[in-house]
């Protein structure tokens, strides 16, 4: 078995993967890359970019249909299934080509293709073929879909994101599993291209939606363009003839079966460190057999070892991925000199019409961190001037912020050009801004962010300003 000796072995190039080493470089030449199996990240290949490109085209047949309500027709809509699955390949390829040209440019010493587990702390055997000794250790193996065992009764007729964008054509109908971020994207995305869509869910949520009146106003939305379920009661899911028969109970407590061409899971992802042999790397594991972690620098315990992007499973987004293969380089780099790295203000973005955004704290976070001194603002978006302008006047958005401070905490919005308006309120948070000093930021005539400015007009008019918590509130900033 061929041996290497190196200070840095990063598992993954992803983009956290891709990021620790670029890090890691700057410091030392004795690194290796480890991937299992190719190169191109989660969002170029399989996520952010090929689901943006299919939601593209479902928002231009959607604004065609609209087109009546401005006096404007340009005959019936026709969605083109295999142009539309076309171009979203043609694109995808093309944003995964870059990121393999970029990974291509590492020198080649720095490359190893290959499944990396562990046998020991300090040692990695890649295909039963190289046996990596390296002093401090990155993972950054990513995520999978998680499928419970049920839905597996769709048999060839189940598909995950993944297998959406390899479909020649689009097909008649889709049942869809999981009404959070994935599945709310590519189900409406589906419903708006002609697919017949039907969405179950099992807790409740809609997307990541915690504030209870913009879940409850989005879920009502939602429904009016396809039926979604959030607390679907499913009997049975049966491969049949005819394709996927699902039976559960209706809103009038009935049993009712419907078929499907597929089935799509859209039921959460796990992390890729399952397969690594992890238990012989001699770090905690939870419950669940992850590895435990400090979010701030990313490191397992007091080991050598760091868990950075979506393989922790702690912040699933490509940005946060970005900053924790940074702290994560960092200080593997640095190692034993660990470092709290820079972690930014929350903020995601659902990028479904209307657009679901959430900034800072969530609501049950500020009624945590400030012990119930905060209040809220809100503003709908049915009579907001631009708004109804453009025929986009749906939506809601609620702000949150710290009595006494004035600070502004958090928000959360369902409604038009919310990942425009939660970068605003993202800068905001961070700058650790109070609402008055929002409020004296300049607001354009007419656009939407005069939502925005609502909002806080509303949230200011609620809170008490200059009068100390009773009980003091610590660490009650927006940040992380």
């Amino acid at each position: 078995m061929e041996k290497r000796t190196v200070d840095v072995a990063i598992v993954g190039v992803g983009t956290a993967g891709m990021v620790a080493y670029q890090r890691v470089r700057k410091v030392t030449n004795k690194v290796v890359l480890i991937e299992a199996d190719q190169y191109g990240t989660t969002c170029a290949r399989v996520g952010c970019m090929p689901s943006k490109l299919l939601i593209a085209a479902a928002d231009s047949a959607h604004q065609m249909q609209l087109g009546q309500m401005f006096g404007v027709s340009a005959g019936g809509v026709t969605v083109d299934g295999k142009r539309v699955m076309e171009r979203v390949r043609a694109e995808r390829d093309g944003f995964v080509g870059s990121v393999i040209r970029s990974v291509e440019k590492f020198p080649e010493e720095h490359r190893l293709m290959g499944h990396a587990r562990f046998a020991g702390p300090h040692r990695l055997v890649v295909d039963n073929k190289v046996e990596v000794h390296a002093q401090r250790i990155i993972l950054a193996t990513g995520s999978r879909p998680n499928i419970p065992g049920a839905l597996k009764e769709a048999k060839d007729r189940l598909v995950i994101n993944d297998d959406i964008f390899e479909w020649p054509d689009l097909p008649s109908s889709v049942a869809v599993f999981g009404p959070g971020i994935i599945g709310l994207e590519l189900g409406q995305a589906l419903s708006r291209l002609g697919v017949r869509v039907r969405m179950f869910g099992r807790s409740g949520a809609v997307g990541p939606l915690q504030d209870e009146a913009i879940r409850d106003y989005a879920l009502k939305t939602f429904n009016e363009e396809f039926p979604l379920m959030p607390e679907a009661d499913v009997k049975s899911v049966e491969r049949t003839d005819a394709g996927v028969a699902i039976t559960y109970t209706d809103d009038g407590g009935q049993a009712k079966t419907e078929t499907f061409d597929y089935l799509l899971a859209a039921t959460g992802r796990r992390p890729n460190t399952d397969a690594m042999d992890i238990q012989n790397a001699d770090i905690e594991l939870d419950e669940k057999g992850s590895p435990v972690f400090d979010p701030h620098t990313l490191r397992c315990g007091n080991s050598h070892i760091f868990i950075a992007g979506d393989a922790n499973n702690h912040l699933p987004l490509l940005h946060e991925a970005a900053d924790e293969g940074r702290i994560a380089g960092d200080n593997a780099a640095a190692y034993p000199d660990v470092r709290a790295g820079l972690r930014r203000t929350p903020l995601a973005v659902v990028f479904t019409d209307p657009q679901i955004a959430s900034v800072g704290l969530t609501i049950s976070q500020v009624d945590e961190r400030c012990r119930g001194r905060y209040a809220i603002g809100e503003v709908s978006f049915e009579d907001q001037g631009r708004s109804r302008v453009i025929g986009k006047n749906r939506g809601l958005l609620r702000v949150y912020g710290e009595h006494g401070s004035g600070l502004f905490m958090g928000a959360e919005m369902f409604g038009p050009a919310a990942e425009h308006i939660a970068h605003l309120l993202a800068w905001s948070a961070q700058r650790r801004l109070t609402v008055s000093d929002m409020l004296e930021m300049p607001f354009y005539h007419p656009v939407i962010e005069e939502g925005l400015r609502s909002a806080l007009k509303d949230l200011n008019h609620n809170l008490t300003i200059g009068s100390a918590p009773e009980e003091g509130c610590t660490d009650c900033g927006p940040g992380i």
